[in-house]
């Protein structure tokens, strides 16, 4: 071999080193955190599920563009209950046996029911029905509001507005006779001694026409009316309002808040229609606490870009799976389901859509009357208008 040649031989060897060293190594990118959510895609609820669904995959995507838990991103694997109980408990025995730190849903009182016995040793179980009501330090967690909490925001409204002299009307059911014995419970207060209920009605959910109750409503002589029940019933209750011709202020639960309800509705909706909420509605920043502009900004930005109207729905699950994901944050991904319990239960000053949350002054749920609204539907804006300020005092 010539000197050359040799030397020609060291520039290839080491130009072909070099190129070995720019040569990229693929990264593999994190696995992701998958959070397991039970919801009702399908069956008579599948209206709230899948809303809740959309609500799910724009926090993901946003919980991703804000580094996901420690650089992994969160995947919410979503299975159908079917509107189902049965299948409730199934899916969950399936999750549980995975030993995960969390599950969260169903969307409904009756499933959440279910589902909640079997958490008794874990995972942290965030049902986004506010009907539920766990027991303090339990593994299961409750979203929004409590619909108590908003009858007491609602009545207070109708007190400070002088309108003194109510109709109520319940369905027949053990969902109605909760709400009743709940209402009821809060009219017993000082504070509403002066508010008399002059009519009480009860009708069945099954039942195709109320006209004879609103009729004894409209002879009672009562100023306003609450009419808590949600679904085609109370579709039943608004066509008997129309056909008797009743025009007193209505006030029904934030379960019939939706858009879809409202537009299904909108020949025979009343006239004056009230739905007490928790403060998601409340779109105009000056309305609110400073510290709830950005999560609102975030909340309403992310369904802005997704061209969707953020609903009931989008906001059961939107706070739930803000809480537990910023908890996974705090603590790290390989924390326990009782870590992760004993964590949230002491969470306090988390700024979410509807409200500051504090578990210690209100276990498993972290929000009480303080962070609920009165809202008007206004036909004109196709949206809901907030009346009131926290806990029901009107505007002025």
């Amino acid at each position: 071999m010539t000197q050359q040649s040799g030397f020609l031989l060291g520039i290839g060897v080491g130009a072909a080193a070099l190129a070995a060293m720019l040569v990229v190594t693929p990264v593999r990118a994190a696995e992701p955190y998958e959070i397991n959510v039970v919801l009702p895609l399908t069956g008579p609820a599948a209206f709230l599920g899948k809303g809740e669904e959309t609500s799910l995959q724009l926090a993901e995507k946003a919980m991703n563009a804000s580094g996901g838990i420690h650089g992994q991103p969160v995947k919410f694997v979503i299975q159908d209950d079917g509107t189902s109980p049965q299948t409730g408990v199934q899916l969950a025995n399936n999750v549980i046996a995975k030993k995960p730190a969390v599950l969260l849903g169903s969307s409904l009182v009756a499933i959440c029911r279910a589902m909640g016995p079997l958490m008794a040793d874990g995972p942290v179980n965030y049902c986004f029905s506010p009907g539920v009501h766990p027991e303090a330090g339990s593994y299961v967690f409750t979203a929004s509001v409590s619909t108590l909490d908003l009858a007491h925001s609602l009545l207070r409204y109708y007190r400070l507005r002088g309108w003194t002299k109510l109709a109520l009307m319940f369905s027949s059911d053990a969902t109605g006779q909760d709400a009743e014995n709940g209402i009821k419970s809060v009219l017993a207060n000082a504070d509403f001694k002066d508010v008399q209920v002059v009519d009480t009605e009860h009708f069945n959910t099954t039942d195709l026409s109320v006209t004879a109750q609103i009729a004894h409503v409209k002879a009672s002589g009562a100023q306003a009316m609450v009419a808590w029940t949600t679904g085609s019933p109370i579709a039943t209750i608004f066509r008997g309002i129309q056909q008797e011709g009743l025009d007193i202020p209505v006030a029904t639960t934030d379960g019939n808040m939706t858009y879809a309800q409202m537009t299904q509705y909108k020949d025979f909706l009343p006239k004056q229609l009230y739905i007490p909420a928790a403060q998601w509605v409340v779109s105009d920043p000056a309305l609110l606490a400073p510290a709830l502009r950005k999560p609102h900004e975030v909340f309403y930005k992310s369904f802005e870009t997704a061209g969707v109207k953020p609903d009931i729905a989008s906001e059961l699950a939107w706070d739930a799976a803000w809480i537990v994901v910023d908890s996974l944050r705090q603590l790290g991904p390989n924390v326990t389901a009782k870590q992760l319990r004993d964590y949230m239960t002491k969470l306090r000053g988390f700024a979410g859509v509807n409200g500051v949350y504090d578990f210690t002054k209100t276990p498993q749920r972290g929000l009480d009357v303080a962070d609920s609204v009165v809202t008007r539907w206004s036909p004109e804006k196709a949206t809901w208008e907030v009346v009131s300020k926290p806990a029901g005092i009107p505007l002025p």
